[in-house]
């Protein structure tokens, strides 16, 4: 039943006028990435496919990923390990609900549920441990309510209930974290309440004098998009998960997108931000560009990842949508050749709108995800390019790397820009090498976080992690933690050689975006997560003696909160405690991020 109109959920959309994330809950899967109707499998041929109709690979067959995940994994079709493939609601503990509190709650008429469908799936987001344990039907302490505020007043009520009847709130947006952020604390004696802000999805106003936009926090990223586009405009900011994610989750996690280049960081793209508390609402008393008024308490704000409050609108900068849009790639002859290239370019502060430069094992793995082709001809020429790079230019398969490339504007500015960039690669020995490949690169973001479903159908566990690093530690940083992966998987007992891999995806003045990417089959392990959990804490002990971050986008959460005093001081530590004893003295907003 949709808990917002007591119908059924699939009609929801037609008898109550709530939008999107209920009825999404229903078109997405509980214990695993993106729609229930999207996903990679082997078909009664065994050959790979992705099913679905939402994506350009949808439909299609995959002819080389089957051999790259047999080869790379030493993975095998008779090796199955299914998913739960629904969840068993005896396995859900009962609500521990404050009775004082709903009863207070059923009065201002926001709607809320104690299902337990409702309940777990805004129990997690994506870290690896989530998921398996999900997939294995395995539940555990999860919030005891979930409430759906419509705009800003409701959430103004709700926290005021929560604080007169000590009750635990979480705020939830898209559910895309890879921090455990959306964990519930199993110490947490008190009623935990989901503030789901999913239903705050409304652009409030359109500023087109300004170029300003605002909007409700619970948006997620393609809506926000495709509703400024109807206007003619776009913010350009673009993560990974920009189908689920949500503008909340972005402010509150100090998100970065693949066009920052031209658009920015969220830190960049907003203006204003309106933020409940348990001491008040806070927000400026203006929209100026800029203000000298002490420290920035939007960055008290952005980052605090709901440990302070729940941000319930923002003003954000805005754009005419771009003219022209033209893709690219570049293949090097080697990766730290194109670490240099990408180093130049950067110096010569003539970014494209993205530049991700893959090492050569995602290389491979790029090609192995590379769609069945229906032409004689197109076989042909693909066979003739590898030819003249691997042949006639010399370059080695095993050591070749590929950036992809995404321009973005004036045509006119876009064809210059294209020539600036592709002769700086030059100079190091880049070859350019098409739009297609440049497209299709981008394009595959959106379908690799599925890949991990379909890994762990087969006994392969993985996940990616992100640092930044300033640019004379990028070579050193993922040359370093690809080979303490490999190391540590080996003294863990891991029988399989892993899959070690990165690729630099943002680019700066002073340094670089790089992910890691990280996998192993787990074969003859009697706990593979726990094996999973000591190499990734390796790894990123790795990244910080080596210079690096703690993350450079998806922020802290549970997860990474062990190395917080390390990386900002004791005294920092101390800063961000006494906001938080200020702003929130009884731990209202007790997710336990960060601190």
């Amino acid at each position: 039943m949709c808990c917002l109109c007591n119908t059924k959920r699939a009609m929801c959309l037609l008898t109550c006028g709530q939008s999107i994330w209920v009825c999404l809950q229903e078109i997405m899967k509980w214990n695993g990435w993106g729609y229930s109707d999207s996903k990679f499998l082997y078909n009664k041929k065994g050959q790979a496919e992705f099913t679905g109709k939402r994506y350009r690979l949808s439909g299609m067959i995959i002819p080389g990923l089957r051999e790259w995940m047999e080869s790379t994994f030493g993975a095998n079709l008779q090796h199955k390990t299914p998913a739960a493939p629904i969840l068993n609601s005896s396995a859900v503990q009962p609500p521990t609900l404050n009775e004082a509190f709903l009863k207070e709650l059923k009065s201002t008429g926001i709607p809320f549920s104690h299902d337990a469908e409702d309940r777990v799936f805004r129990s997690h987001g994506h870290c690896l441990h989530e998921i398996f344990a999900l997939r294995e039907g395995k539940i555990g302490r999860v919030p005891d309510l979930v409430v759906w505020p419509n705009c800003h007043n409701d959430v103004v009520k709700i926290v005021e209930l929560a604080c007169k009847h000590n009750v635990c709130l979480m705020p939830y947006g898209g559910g895309t974290s890879v921090s455990s952020a959306l964990e519930c604390p199993p110490e947490e004696t008190r009623s935990i309440v989901s503030l789901d802000t999913s239903q705050m999805n409304r652009i409030l106003w359109i500023d087109e004098k300004n170029l300003t936009a605002h909007v409700e926090a619970g948006i997620v990223g393609q809506d926000l998009e495709r509703l400024l586009n109807e206007s003619g405009y776009c913010t350009g900011h673009e993560p990974d998960s920009m189908e689920f994610s949500s503008l909340g989750g972005w402010v509150a996690t100090r998100a970065s997108g693949m066009k920052k280049n031209i658009y920015g960081n969220i830190e960049d793209l907003v203006v204003h931000i309106k933020m409940v508390t348990p001491q008040g609402v806070i927000e400026k008393s203006c929209q100026g560009p800029r203000m000298s008024t002490g420290p920035d308490v939007h960055h008290f704000i952005m980052g605090s990842e709901g440990t302070l409050g729940v941000v319930t609108e923002v003003t954000m900068k805005i754009r005419p949508m771009p003219e022209y849009q033209k893709y690219g790639s570049v293949v090097f002859p080697n990766f730290e050749m194109g670490v240099a290239c990408l180093r130049e370019v950067a110096r010569q502060r003539c970014a494209p709108a993205s530049i991700r430069l893959m090492d050569n094992e995602q290389f491979k793995f790029g090609h192995a995800l590379k769609p069945q082709v229906s032409s004689i001809f197109t076989s042909f020429l693909d066979g003739l390019k590898k030819f003249y790079i691997t042949k006639f230019k010399g370059f080695d398969p095993n050591r070749l790397c590929v950036a992809t490339l995404l321009f973005e504007g004036d045509r006119e500015k876009v064809l210059q820009h294209e020539k600036q960039v592709y002769d700086i690669a030059a100079k190091f020995g880049g070859l350019a090498a098409g739009e297609d490949n440049g497209q299709r690169g981008y394009m595959l973001t959106f379908v690799i976080a599925y890949l991990r479903d379909l890994g762990m159908d087969y006994y392969v566990i993985g996940e990616s992690f992100e640092t930044s690093v300033p640019w004379d530690r990028v070579l050193d940083i993922c040359r370093n933690v690809k080979a303490r992966i490999v190391r540590e998987c080996k003294d863990k007992g891991v029988q399989f050689p892993p899959l070690s891999t990165c690729r630099v995806t943002q680019t700066y003045d002073a340094g670089a975006c790089v992910y890691f990417y990280f996998a192993f089959n787990y074969r003859g392990l009697s706990d593979p997560v726990h094996v999973y959990e000591q190499v990734e804490h390796a790894a990123r002990e790795e990244i910080l003696a080596n210079g690096g971050s703690l993350s450079h986008h998806h922020g802290v959460g549970k997860l990474r909160k062990e190395w917080m005093r390390e990386t900002i001081s004791s005294v920092g530590m101390g800063m961000l405690r006494s906001v938080k004893d200020y702003v929130d003295p009884n731990n209202i907003f007790g997710n336990r991020n960060l601190l």
